[in-house]
């Protein structure tokens, strides 16, 4: 079920006549979004390449996929949006950073170089939050991306996802290619990962809560000590944001994408109990890390650049999100 304050910019764009479109995680979260909001705005020919078909770790894997998309298709009517990625919550960070460093860095190079090679139109590569510095004054400033290492638990996944920046830009420089990058701040909403072993703080918070609910729990557990805060942007938004930019942002500098909204730890933990009708007692885990201590985004450029911004209150798309989980969780439960 939709919301009614989903964002409604669904009139059809003309910048997609003609256009194959690939969409890397096209059946994830993010990308299901985006796929149905390629459909809103008049894209008819859209390539998804399932994991099951190709491994975009693998650069010959990578060149098959491009030899079965440039079929019967200009290469300068393809358009690359790459939302792929190896990647999870602080817990997952820490157990796995290695395969996180190689496994999003070798898909966005060998992607993004094949690109070129194969005189693609245009390539969207969607980065992350995670690649600022772990101190960047709030708000973040895109010019603030290189004055600093990451916070440490997601530093090895931030920056080989901050390396497709740099790649796009000597690319543009010395090619003339045509690769934009996106920097969208952490993701939430329906069709979430709920998994408690690799979600992110949202969706573990909800299923965590929901739980605890239903048995009847006095004390509900929480990661850290509640003071670090975050921005998040209701995955619709998001995908109305990726769409946006393909469409119409050309340029070579790093973009936001963001709510422009920050809240702590605290305050979310205390409003999603509210939401799902906790009552206990929130206890802090303060032996687990916290992450980085602020984050929230200068979500300006985005709008200056290609007039985008945010559309759903953070509040409405929370009970959005919980709504879903609720009327999903056997599936879920029966996924794991």
């Amino acid at each position: 079920m939709m919301s009614n304050l989903e964002p409604v910019n669904i009139k059809p764009s003309t910048f997609w006549n003609g256009k194959r479109v690939v969409v890397t995680g096209g059946a994830g979260f993010l990308g299901s979004f985006v796929i149905e909001k390629l459909k809103q705005r008049g894209a008819t020919d859209i390539f998804i390449p399932r994991i099951e078909n190709y491994n975009l770790i693998d650069p010959q894997e990578i060149r098959r996929m491009y030899s079965d998309v440039l079929q019967g298709v200009d290469p300068k009517d393809v358009v690359i949006l790459h939302l792929a990625a190896n990647v999870g919550g602080i817990g997952a960070n820490m157990d796995h950073p290695a395969e996180f460093f190689y496994d999003n860095l070798m898909m966005g190079v060998e992607l993004m170089h094949q690109a070129y090679k194969n005189n693609v139109g245009k390539f969207v590569a969607i980065g992350t939050v995670c690649a600022y510095p772990k101190f960047t004054p709030v708000p973040f400033k895109e010019d603030d991306l290189w004055n600093g290492y990451p916070e440490e638990t997601n530093a090895p996944y931030g920056l080989a996802k901050k390396m497709m920046l740099v790649q796009a830009q000597a690319y543009r420089q010395q090619y003339g290619f045509n690769a934009i990058f996106l920097l969208p701040v952490n993701l939430y909403g329906p069709r979430d990962n709920f998994n408690p072993r690799s979600s992110h703080v949202i969706p573990a918070l909800i299923r965590k809560a929901s739980e605890a609910c239903d048995r009847g729990d006095k004390e509900l557990p929480v990661w850290g000590d509640g003071s670090p805060t975050r921005e998040f942007l209701y995955v619709a938004d998001a995908a109305d944001g990726i769409v946006t930019a393909a469409e119409k942002y050309n340029g070579d500098q790093p973009v936001n994408l963001g709510s422009g909204y920050e809240i702590s730890i605290k305050d979310l933990a205390e409003m999603i109990a509210r939401i799902t009708g906790f009552q206990g007692k929130l206890v802090w885990q303060t032996d687990k890390p916290n992450g980085q201590p602020r984050r929230g985004l200068d979500v300006s450029r985005a709008k200056a650049l290609f007039g985008w911004s945010a559309q759903v209150p953070f509040e409405e798309g929370l009970r959005r999100t919980i709504e879903w989980f609720k009327e999903n969780r056997e599936r879920i439960a029966n996924r794991e």
